[in-house]
């Protein structure tokens, strides 16, 4: 017999629902999920995906030195352990200032910049954010290069912004495709939606390359004239994570160095890729009034970001540590870099469409395969290199769709040489060249065989 409890319990409702804000409800399941996931279930898998720093390299000895010196000093070591400014502790902004001049070769005062400009951050992917949701309206249009960082146009996605995309080549962000985008905007009758453009300057995640020299003057140049269009200003957002892992080629002015007047741009850098992760610190600068707004959304994030790393990264600038450490990395990574690209050129097949860029910095070379052959997640190629023991990064999720068709390239490919240890390098390029070949030689026979279907 039933008794009256379970019965009113079997009578119930179903649960209800949670409902979930818009902007959660936009946001997607970011791909680098995945691929951690697939590099823990297989221990044995050669991870040519991962775009994490070399942990051989991390500066533990450095850190160890620091940190034991700051709290040595019980005054000092209470300052370091207690909250500091929402905008970051005042002296590492003032060294950051000075490290800025350093890479620029020009003084502060060229750019419009003091230390009330700056911001530190959790990691630089949290000023980008935070930049981001003080700007974009659901609705609103960023301009991008296609491909980019697709964790950051993930980010956008997530805003609500209508991510528009130009081209690159070899020079980087296709700037005169800048200019016919905005100015279709502005015959569109759109150009009052854009807010932003977003550029990796230096060897872009994914596809290493560099913004030409001509090109940086240029751009702002751009969002200055269609700004006075739009009847606002239009912002562009340089992301500089690899600035100082350089190992070759030109030393570029930033594009933030060219804005005198420090209205028109915004620059974050990290201390994640130069130096170590683990101290989740980023500093940005950027206009006085998109500083304010910048900050009241930091005070409601966290009042301010880790107060103790701040300390060991000042340290890190004060006493060299932070510039040896620098040179160690360019050695170390290119020496990788060039180990990944002689196994390229020594492993990969001669076949037509397939090729790769030679990145002067940065921890990625972009490959790219005939048409015929899809590199993305769950086909047949990322299923049998999966199998085989390497991973990759599927290009299409650096992609934004063709805003006329909803096309995404699917392939090309991201390797990164950063994590992967410099004896692995040779053999997972080794496996992957097998799976190409064999994808290649797949679609040959497909060819052939529609070929000869059409023919009868």
């Amino acid at each position: 017999m039933v008794s009256p409890t379970t019965k009113a319990m079997q009578q119930q409702d179903p649960p209800l629902q949670l409902q979930l804000s818009s902007k959660a409800r936009r946001t997607q399941e970011q791909p680098i999920s995945f691929l951690i996931h697939e590099a823990l279930r297989n221990p044995k898998l050669i991870n040519l995906a991962a775009g994490l720093v070399d942990p051989l390299t991390l500066p533990v000895a450095e850190c160890d030195a620091i940190t034991r010196r700051l709290f040595s000093d019980a005054a000092r070591g209470r300052c370091a352990l207690q909250y500091d400014a929402t905008l970051g502790l005042l002296d590492l902004r003032r060294a950051v200032l000075k490290h800025i001049e350093k890479m620029e070769g020009i003084p502060a005062s060229k750019m419009g910049l003091d230390e009330n400009c700056l911001v530190v951050s959790t990691g630089s992917q949290q000023a980008l954010f935070l930049v981001g949701e003080v700007l974009v309206d659901p609705g609103d249009i960023v301009i991008a290069a296609n491909p980019s960082y697709f964790v950051y146009t993930g980010t956008l996605s997530s805003l609500g912004a209508n991510v528009l995309t130009v081209p690159m080549d070899d020079d980087g962000m296709d700037v005169d495709a800048v200019e016919r985008l905005l100015e279709r905007l502005r015959r569109d009758g759109r150009l009052a939606k854009v807010r932003m453009v977003y550029c990796t300057s230096y060897y872009q995640n994914p596809t290493g390359l560099t913004l030409s020299a001509e090109r940086r003057p240029r751009l702002l140049e751009l969002v200055k004239r269609y700004s006075a269009h739009a009847g606002h200003r239009i912002l562009i957002l340089e992301d500089a994570a690899y600035r100082e892992l350089r190992y070759d080629g030109p030393a570029h002015r930033s594009i933030k160095s060219y804005d005198a007047e420090n209205r028109y741009t915004v620059i974050s850098h990290t201390f994640s890729k130069p130096f170590a992760p683990g101290l989740k610190l980023g500093y940005s600068a950027m206009p006085p009034d998109l500083l304010h707004a910048v900050a009241q959304q930091k005070g409601n994030h966290d009042f301010g970001s880790a107060n103790l790393t701040q300390h060991i990264a000042l340290e890190a600038l004060r006493d060299g540590s932070y510039d040896k450490h620098v040179i160690e990395l360019q050695h170390a990574y290119k020496s990788k870099r060039d180990a990944m690209l002689a196994a390229l050129r020594r492993s990969m097949p001669q076949v037509p469409g397939l090729s790769w860029m030679t990145p002067h910095g940065g921890l990625y070379v972009w490959v790219t395969l005939p048409e015929s052959i899809d590199t993305s997640r769950g086909s047949a190629m990322f299923n049998e290199c999966v199998q085989r023991g390497v991973l990759y990064v599927p290009g299409a999720y650096c992609f934004q769709p063709d805003e006329k068709t909803g096309r995404v390239a699917t392939n090309h490919l991201r390797l990164s040489f950063g994590q992967v240890a410099p004896d692995q390098i040779e053999p997972g390029i080794e496996r992957l060249a097998a799976v190409i070949k064999h994808q290649v030689a797949i679609a040959g026979r497909a060819s052939a065989g529609a070929a000869v279907a059409s023919a009868s």
